[in-house]
């Protein structure tokens, strides 16, 4: 047996490990107490993926669907070349938009994986291509690119500094934090209040963060925009506007303010729940602390506006000084200038927009919840193909009944993963991959979200099993397969196959082999994270640290370098905001309607972790409905009983568990679950849980539009109890 180095690559978090391997295999992982950043943490779930490498579930050759719906083992030369052939005639006959292509997000946490998943969408020349970040992100990257000029400038708090941090919609102890690469994130944040400083959480649920530490501040579900939008409100009313630096750096402050003025602290009051008295409070504290920080995930961005409400977020830490300033919210270089890198490159300047809806790219993906729309609606460009990498859509995305029914009608169908999952099983080819232990890796994609810079290269640590490849060679071989070129550069299939042919010379071997980390090497070469230097050091190593004051009017990306704070069709989105904050004010007042929004789980992650035994077991063998126990006795719920959970999408049925963390007026329920017919996952199948995403809406007509994103959060519903 031996031990090995690497690091997790579930979430931002990216902890260090030591594994144990044997024969080729890991057999057991645990926090690497060594590791500079993460110091002997990693969350339960970063364990665990030790046995989703062992799964005996997991795919090991490719997979055929006959006629009668069953699965069978087939070559790769048979796949790739079945697979091509289709994808031939169909391009042919009704055009490259015919073939359309979903990823899911852990395709992010590996470099060779984004960049090859890119490569062969290029390939095929289609603009029809979907992600999941429409469910969960894409409203922070429409930001990033709105206001900074580049979807990848993402502030992060500077949290060893910092004095008042508020944080909203998001639960650390659980899910680490999204857009921030900081492993240990309770311990670093409980430091804020030990040296005097506060910590506010912002929320309709207490939860396993904000029960431990800081204040709980109780919101109900899809009204931060109001809270957020009143903070400005108020900055603007008592001027405690950091007016130097707004003129200097910035541009559009004064239509900014005439989007806010009507959002007072009383009608915000009105629909988010927060006290009057509160709102002015956490506005003044904020305003007065030395190093301050607003923050928020998923919760808010699941939301009907969450990209207005992101972008009344940025434009608070910067409006109160507190954007590129020590203590508040900085952003990072990384170990290369990659928004410059984009802006020059064009890699943010697409033109597409979607056949239904006509929605643009958010970097390079139009929104999943009009998949359904793309695949049903006749005309050019109606998709016929669907590849699947690292996702579960029908489970994952909006109005997923009718996803999965739409999938159906599909030509061909192929999924690239671990396991053959319920999208797999509704495939035509299922392809099987490596897990994270079973391939080198470079956080690429992260390098500009972290507080403490530092990067790390690790090797393979395990070997493929069976028939088991790599995403990116897998996407080589398709590119060839379907007759288009990699890249989208006519030649490169040909240097691919060269080079993996000139590797198998004995005195040549890899010398020659054209491979990502080849790719990577080059790209690393000039900067201060060279791969040769890392391979030295697999714990990684530091690099220089975030400095205030190198970003406003220095690392803006934008045309004129300015700062956009109000970009022209965010102004006109924040005209729909009256309507809404009606809508919401009617929802208050009828007391027949809960506002559901989802619950993240310490031993589940999204639709994927379910078919590991030991989270699953006893009474964790379910989701549940959880209900404040005022609403419950209002409807004659009791703890445990059975409730429909209803709206105009669907409905599902689960067992209710009554608490005090939720509050009143809400319903929190757990996504990723409902495995019951799951033919390739046999433990996730014998679990009872529902899938709460039938109740998400989806279509043109409900995607919040400026960055697609399904509301997945604020969903009114109507609970009652089943016998």
């Amino acid at each position: 047996m031996e031990t090995k180095l690497t690091y997790c690559r579930i979430c931002e978090a990216l902890c260090g490990l030591e594994v144990d391997v044997e024969n080729g295999e890991v057999v057991a992982a645990r926090p690497d107490r060594e590791h500079p950043i993460s110091q002997g943490y990693c969350c339960i779930k970063g364990m665990k993926m030790v046995d989703i490498h062992r799964d005996p579930d997991r795919l090991l050759y490719p997979q055929r669907r006959d006629s009668g719906g069953n699965f069978g083992r087939v070559s790769w030369e048979t796949a790739l070349s079945e697979i091509g052939g289709k994808v031939r005639e169909i391009r042919e006959k009704h055009g490259p938009h015919a073939v359309a292509f979903y990823f899911g997000n852990p395709s992010a946490f590996s470099y060779s994986h984004a960049i090859f998943m890119q490569a062969f969408t290029r390939a095929l020349g289609t603009r029809n291509v979907y992600s999941s970040g429409s469910q969960d992100c894409n409203n922070k990257f429409t930001v990033g690119k709105e206001l900074f000029g580049s979807s990848v400038i993402q502030g992060i708090p500077d949290v060893e500094h910092m004095n008042y941090f508020l944080c909203l919609g998001s639960n650390p102890a659980v899910s680490q934090m999204s857009f921030v690469h900081m492993p240990r994130p309770v311990e670093r944040l409980k430091a804020i209040e030990k040296r005097g400083g506060k910590v506010i959480f912002v929320g309709p649920r207490r939860t396993e963060t904000s029960e431990n530490f800081g204040e709980h501040v109780w919101i109900r579900p899809d009204t931060d925009v109001f809270f957020l939008a009143s903070l400005l409100n108020i900055f603007a009313r008592e001027d405690w506007i950091w007016r130097d630096g707004v003129e200097k750096y910035a541009k559009g402050f004064d239509k900014l303010l005439e989007v806010v003025r009507p959002w007072t602290p009383a009608r915000a009051a009105k629909v988010t729940g927060i006290p009057e008295k509160k709102i002015e409070e956490i506005a003044r504290d904020f305003s007065k602390a030395s190093g301050a920080g607003a923050y928020c995930s998923t919760g808010v961005n699941q939301g009907s506006a969450g990209t207005l409400a992101y972008w009344f977020l940025n434009a608070l830490n910067l409006v109160s000084g507190n954007l590129d300033r020590r203590g508040g919210m900085l952003v990072a270089r990384g170990p290369m200038n990659t928004p410059r890198f984009m802006k020059v490159t064009g890699a943010e300047k697409s033109r597409a927009t979607s056949r239904i809806g006509g929605f643009p790219q958010i970097l390079g993906t139009f929104p999943a919840s009009i998949l359904a729309d793309e695949i049903e609606t006749p005309s050019e460009g109606q998709i016929r193909a669907l590849f699947v990498t690292a996702g579960n859509p029908v489970l994952s995305c909006g109005n997923a009944a009718r996803l999965q029914k739409t999938f159906k009608k599909l030509d061909l169908i192929v999924t690239i993963d671990l396991y053959r999952n319920e999208t797999g099983d509704l495939a035509h080819y299922n392809l099987p991959v490596t897990d994270f232990f079973q391939r080198e890796d470079f956080p690429l994609p992260f390098s500009l979200l972290q507080p403490e810079p530092y990067v790390q290269f690790t090797e393979a640590v395990a070997k493929p099993k069976g028939d088991q490849r790599q995403e990116w060679e897998i996407y080589v071989d398709l590119a060839r397969a379907c007759g288009v070129p990699i890249f989208g550069v006519p030649g490169f299939n040909q240097v691919f196959a060269a080079s993996k042919a000139l590797s198998k010379i004995p005195f040549i071997g890899d010398r020659l082999k054209l491979t990502p980390e080849r790719m990577l090497e080059a790209l690393l070469y000039s900067t201060p994270a060279r791969l040769s230097e890392l391979k030295k050091n697999p714990r990684g190593k530091h690099m220089p640290p975030n400095e205030p004051g190198s970003f406003l009017g220095k690392r803006v990306v934008t045309d004129d370098g300015l700062v956009n704070l109000a970009p022209p069709e965010f102004v006109q989105e924040a005209g729909k905001l009256e309507k809404m904050w009606k809508d919401k004010v009617a929802l208050v007042e009828d007391g027949n309607t809960l506002l559901l929004f989802s619950k993240r789980e310490k031993m589940t992650h999204n639709t994927w972790m379910h078919n590991v035994k030991e989270f699953v077991k006893g009474p964790r063998k379910t989701n549940y409905a959880y209900l404040n126990p005022v609403d419950a006795g209002k409807r004659s719920v009791s703890d445990g009983t059975n409730v429909r959970i209803k709206n105009g999408w669907g409905e599902i049925v689960l067992p209710a568990k009554l608490t005090d963390d939720v509050m009143p007026g809400a319903i929190a329920v757990p996504h990723g679950w409902g495995h019951q017919e799951a033919g390739g996952l046999q433990v996730a199948a014998e679990t009872s849980g529902a899938n709460v995403n039938v109740l998400a809406p989806d279509g043109v007509q409900n995607t919040e539009r400026l960055g697609g994103m399904t509301p997945m959060n604020g969903i009114p519903v109507t609970v009652e109890a089943v016998g």
